[in-house]
């Protein structure tokens, strides 16, 4: 059966490596993003796939690229909520509760928005799969980033209760934990995490490896890999649980 994958901010980053791998084990895959730009390198860089704009905090966006995406591809068997906004660098009484709720409304209600509306064509598929983006964040604390952590904590919640309610209709549902990803993402949140403790980004970047067991970022193809496996036969009694890909993190660091 060819997969017909759905995958958000599908247009950069991890998103874009994980359209990239489902596209070269032969799926149909539609991918979203708020950038327009981006979305057009991505369709030059893998062909074939199928690109939709959405704003993941607004409702009506997400009702109309659900459905135009399930047109697109004639169904849909496999979602991956890979939409994130890193927030604020901020302790919380000093946090902005306009960036908090913005973080929420992407991080964790568009997830949720996505799947509700994608639920019933996963349950016609009889092998639907969904694979929710979480984080290191979503295991431990994490100073000064309450917004971004609160939501990868939520969204573990979500994967959960998505285990338990889909599992009777045959859908699967688990949740990534990426850790320090390689890319210009990490490297900002570095920069910020430098200014908001005085650190050097040196000091930022010794600490964040002497928290963890292997000493490297990981590589977004790695999880990639890990999301082609979630969605395949081989993880077909794989259901409910949360992966952890963050090269033993001990920590998220200060």
């Amino acid at each position: 059966m060819t997969q017909r994958v759905l995958i958000t901010a599908g247009a950069g980053g991890i998103g874009k490596e994980i359209a990239r791998a489902f596209a070269t084990v032969g799926a149909r895959v539609a991918i979203c993003d708020i950038d327009d730009a981006a979305l057009a390198a991505t369709t030059r860089d893998i062909p074939g796939l199928a690109t939709l704009r959405c704003d993941m905090s607004k409702r009506a966006d997400i009702e109309r690229m659900v459905a135009d995406a399930v047109a697109a591809l004639g169904g849909l068997d496999v979602l991956v909520n890979n939409v994130g906004i890193a927030g604020p660098t901020a302790p919380v009484e000093s946090m902005d509760p306009d960036a908090w709720e913005l973080v929420l409304a992407v991080n964790l209600t568009g997830t949720f928005n996505v799947t509700r509306l994608a639920i019933p064509y996963l349950k016609k598929s009889g092998a639907g799969v969904i694979i929710n983006m979480s984080s290191v964040a979503g295991r431990f604390g994490y100073a000064n980033r309450s917004p971004y952590s609160a939501a990868k904590w939520g969204v573990i919640g979500l994967t959960k209760t998505l285990a338990i309610e889909l599992g009777p209709f045959g859908v699967r549902a688990n949740a990534i934990l990426p850790g320090a990803v390689s890319g210009s993402r990490i490297e900002q949140v570095f920069e910020q995490r430098a200014q908001a403790t005085g650190k050097s980004l040196d000091e930022v970047r010794r600490d964040a490896m002497a928290a963890q067991s292997l000493k490297r970022l990981v590589d977004p193809a790695d999880i990639a890999a890990l999301a082609v496996f979630l969605a395949s036969d081989a993880a077909k009694s794989i259901s409910g649980q949360m992966l952890p890909i963050d090269n033993d993190m001990q920590a998220t660091g200060g």
